[in-house]
């Protein structure tokens, strides 16, 4: 590993316009490659800041600043210092999409102090895959409490270039299907924002390192022009803290092609480095679950006739993954306290140790380790809050004594503790919480109805996903999810971390399901969604009968979870993306191609091979003559040799898809 961060007087002059007088105005901070830009202005004694991409203005002036309860924090400032470092190192990821990460910024510190004599740090970051900035309030001698009642951070964009958004402050969190409109016709949205213009340059906002902070969803003021908006408490103050504070980083994320944003890793790159001393429980994996029946009807997710969590269905389900090799197993519904409106906006009550009827969990543990299967815990909160930390400690505890060393944690309900919103700074908080709670206990974290991923998974790496967008389920009760749903996902929602979207539904009619509900894909698609949509873990979400004798599910035993490398090949927002992995554990490489509901022909080099290297190309792909509606779950699978010379040509029916296994032969 390399580390280099210091003060560069030599480099002051291309990084600040004009000389280093505090007095001077305005200052410029290039990225390493001098693509990027930010300027810090102080115009009328209030700051702002501009971004250019090469010559391309991308965002106008634009206010910075904070409203505190009694101070305004957005005028009347005078410039104490700037300062100016760069940072050049690369560190290595527990687990990842990319195992090596290279942190290359110059940095410029303003210091400004209030009318009220009161300091204020913004700290930018330049990087060559875009800028980021934050807000760092020192102690100060203020004894009372500090309140955030706004923040009026504007994001003014150049073009009115096309959002794809989703709605913020809705009942269902982050859980809805993504539009996309002009700027100017916004209103309130969630971060990940990912904006196209018309030239081609792609624009993402959201923050990282979200720590004891309101998370931020952006405005429509007027024209292209976006406010940050931070969510606030049941009594409208935004942040309360003391002393001091510290915002998350203001992110825009900066690339020449929808692609670009995929292999960015600047939001990684703003968090801190892992604090974790012992990670020998965290683990890449794949697992089933007794779920997909559930959500279909086939079970219950209470106890029942048709009661899913039993002891006799965890067995079968254990012999299942015994003889395919998948090694980790989640039985939701196997506490008590599961009844058919335990979903209802209330105060819900469960059990963290108490086995529901039918159901044993020593006994399905004890089991599990005969078969070299691991049990995945499951704690459904209901966003009953004050029931679950009541009993957090004992229900880690317990896995902890039966050696279970993964947890998925739900918080169903539109507001915790059915008033406060899960992105608000108590839900930030809580999130967080539980989080470090997890660890203490040896324990892995996948978050249901989470808080957005902001890049802490580099500091705590047992936050190994979440859900937090519209998953595989909605195809089980709903309308479904659309043939575009897919192909926007790796452009928006998972630029903020991995998603636990649950694919690998090879029956996609949905044959034992509810009348007219329907996975709208090919099965292909769910193939190749292992490489497109990023998890560690990774959910083979059917049943084991969708399985068993499919020759197609070999491809979900083999691909994995853990990354040397990942390249986007090509790709559209919402139209189609091909997305190319390398195993962190062979010199093996796998690809992933997906469309919309649009048929059409990729032509893939495939010069990300080793050269002078024969591969079997091992190709699962949609069938002659099938798409959504026409035979989905026929797979063609066949081999060729290849080498990096080759070119291939995907041939992808309508919301159909490729995965391919190039095995080094």
């Amino acid at each position: 590993m390399t580390s280099r961060k210091f003060i560069l007087p030599a480099l002051l002059a291309l990084l600040v316009v004009g000389c280093s007088e505090t007095k001077q105005t305005t200052h410029e901070l290039a990225s390493p490659n001098g693509e990027n830009k930010i300027t810090f202005s102080l115009n009328g004694n209030m700051p702002t800041y501009t971004v250019n991409h090469e010559e391309k203005e991308i965002i106008t002036p634009s206010a910075l600043g904070f409203v505190l309860k009694n101070e305004d924090l957005t005028k009347d400032f005078e410039l104490v210092d700037v300062q100016t470092s760069t940072h050049d190192d690369t560190w290595e990821q527990v687990w990842g999409e990319k195992k090596n990460i290279r942190n290359h910024y110059n940095e410029m510190v303003v210091k400004l102090q209030s009318k009220e004599k009161h300091d204020l740090e913004i700290q930018f970051r330049a990087f060559d895959d875009g800028v980021a900035f934050r807000y760092v309030f020192p102690k100060q001698n203020i004894k009372d409490s500090i309140f955030i009642m706004d923040e009026v951070t504007a994001f003014n964009l150049k073009e009115d270039g096309k959002a794809w958004w989703i709605p913020a402050y809705q009942e269902n969190r982050y859980e809805y299907l993504y539009e996309a409109s002009p700027v100017s016709t916004l209103d309130v949205v969630h971060t990940p924002l990912t904006v196209e213009n018309k030239d081609g340059v792609v624009v993402s906002f959201h923050e990282a390192n979200l720590v004891d902070f309101a998370s931020m969803v952006l405005r429509h003021t007027e024209g292209s022009n976006l406010k940050s908006e931070l969510v606030p408490w049941a009594d409208g103050v935004k942040v309360r803290t003391t002393e001091t504070f510290t915002s998350p980083w203001r992110t825009i994320q900066i690339g020449e092609k929808p692609g670009d944003l995929i292999t960015s890793y600047m939001i990684l790159n703003l968090n801190e480095p892992n604090v974790l001393t012992d990670t020998s429980y965290i683990e890449p994996f794949k697992y089933t679950g007794i779920w997909w029946g559930m959500h279909i009807g086939k079970y219950t997710f209470w106890e029942s006739e048709k009661q899913g969590a039993t002891t006799k269905n965890a067995k079968e389900y254990i012999d299942f993954n015994n003889k395919e090799g998948i090694n980790y197993l989640l039985i939701e519904g196997w506490n008590k306290g599961w009844t058919p409106a335990w979903y209802e906006n209330r105060m819900h009550m469960f059990s963290f140790t108490e086995n529901a009827d039918n159901f044993d969990l020593e006994k399905v543990v004890e089991y599990g380790k005969s078969k070299g299967v691991n049990i995945i815990g499951y704690h459904e909160t209901g966003s009953n809050l004050i029931n679950y930390l009541k009993e957090i400690d004992e229900g880690f505890a317990l896995y902890k004594r039966l050696g279970i060393h993964n947890v998925k944690i739900g918080q169903v309900g539109s507001k915790l503790n059915m008033k406060e919103w899960h992105h608000g700074q108590f839900g930030v908080n809580y999130y967080r919480y539980v989080l470090k709670k997890a660890a203490e206990y040896g324990l892995a974290v996948n978050f249901h109805e989470p808080i957005k991923d902001t890049g802490e998974r580099r500091t705590y790496p047992n936050m190994m996903a979440r859900e937090g967008s519209r998953g595989m389920e909605y195809n089980a009760w709903s309308e479904g999810n659309p043939p575009s749903h897919e192909t926007i996902l790796p452009f928006t929602r998972l630029l903020s971390g991995p998603m636990d979207f649950t694919p690998g539904i090879l029956d996609v009619e949905v044959t034992q399901g509810y009348p007219g509900k329907r996975v709208h894909t090919t099965a292909a698609k769910q193939l190749a969604l292992y490489v497109t949509i990023y998890s560690p873990i990774q959910m083979l979400a059917d049943l084991p009968e969708n399985y068993e004798g499919n020759p197609a599910f070999q491809f979900l035993k083999d691909v994995p979870t853990d990354w040397e490398d990942t390249q986007v090949l090509n790709g559209e927002i919402g139209e189609y993306i091909t997305t190319v992995r390398k195993d962190v554990h062979s010199a093996d490489w796998y690809l992933g191609s997906i469309t919309n509901e649009k048929a059409r022909d990729l032509e893939v080099s495939l010069d990300f091979l080793d050269a002078d290297a024969q591969y079997e190309a091992q190709i699962y792909a949609d069938a002659e003559g099938t798409d959504e509606t026409h035979n989905p779950a026929k797979v063609s699978i066949t081999k060729q040799n290849v080498t990096a010379k080759d070119k291939l040509i995907l041939k992808i029916g309508a919301s159909g898809g490729t995965a391919i296994r190039f095995k080094k032969l």
